[in-house]
């Protein structure tokens, strides 16, 4: 959490800030024992027996929009407050998707090691594509879905967005000039496939090797949403024969993604570790907009 939202709940309630207690259970929960508010990132699991024992818990704020981590049935039980910090991180996000667009449409920009020794695969790197005048299908029409929906389309892109919870007649498609889409269709139309689902019963396991085959073999699928929603088997085995164009993966069923999994050695392949919607002005905003929340929260309960 950013240290000046952690020094403003500081000025007004007694702070524990130990980041560490993620990973020790035992000691989270004799913490929450005593805790009227509790803040956590995704890997701080805020189950029914962490609930159970949190007697004075009011409010719980969470640093980021998942709630996968998150009892949100517990905590309604006990009349808990769960706040994320919906839209804080969606520009990151946004820029994160368009970034590893471009980076792999053009695909110019894995040749620093062959140029500074002196090769010049400047023939073979001729056939990069451009961002402008193609479709990006957005799967999820969230806050983060709309903004890269929106940045997308500054770069020139054309918008389409598959969401069951929007229907077709929703006011936000024409406020947002986005074309409501059946997800197989969209994901057989688009020329980037972008992710911006929660995980759910519903999501997990959403885009399986059925749905990867969709997507055509000049697409770009980029996943920031969660990993359990994309088949990463899938996805590597059309890499590998280059039935799809390329991926960028921030997020996996297992984190850390385990050594030997599918998806190391596949070509036309970006690996991050769950940082998409992670920059220096992020953090500010979301650690801010949680701290403010959750001391409203508080205020309003004292």
């Amino acid at each position: 959490m950013d240290e000046g939202a952690v020094a403003r709940l500081a000025r007004q309630f007694a702070v524990r800030y130990e980041p560490a207690l993620a990973s020790e259970p035992a000691k989270l929960r004799d913490a929450v024992g005593e805790a009227d508010a509790l803040i956590v990132r995704n890997a701080t699991r805020v189950d029914a027996e962490l609930v159970g024992s949190a007697l004075r818990l009011s409010v719980v704020g969470r640093l980021g929009v998942g709630l996968d981590n998150i009892d949100v049935d517990a905590c309604a039980a006990r009349k808990i407050e769960v706040i994320p910090a919906i839209g804080a991180n969606a520009r990151a996000v946004a820029e994160y998707v368009l970034a590893a667009a471009l980076i792999l449409l053009r695909g110019a920009f894995a040749s620093t090691a062959a140029v500074a020794a002196g090769r010049w695969p400047r023939s073979e790197l001729a056939g990069g594509g451009e961002i402008g005048g193609r479709t990006i299908g957005l799967v999820g029409f969230g806050s983060i879905g709309r903004t890269t929906g929106a940045l997308a389309r500054a770069a020139g892109m054309r918008a389409i967005a598959h969401d069951p919870a929007l229907g077709d007649d929703d006011p936000i498609w024409a406020e947002t000039q986005t074309e409501p889409w059946a997800l197989d269709d969209l994901l057989h139309r688009a020329d980037v496939v972008s992710l911006h689902l929660p995980l759910t019963a519903a999501t997990r396991g959403l885009v399986d090797a059925r749905r990867v085959g969709l997507l055509r073999s000049d697409a770009v699928l980029v996943n920031t949403a969660r990993g359990g929603i994309v088949d990463e088997t899938a996805v590597a085995a059309a890499l590998a024969s280059g039935r799809l164009r390329g991926a960028a993966l921030d997020v996996f069923g297992s984190e850390p993604l385990p050594a030997g999994s599918p998806l190391e050695g596949c070509p036309h392949l970006l690996l991050t570790p769950h940082i998409a919607g992670r920059t220096m002005e992020s953090e500010r905003r979301v650690s801010d907009m949680v701290a403010d929340a959750v001391a409203s929260s508080l205020a309003a309960g004292a």
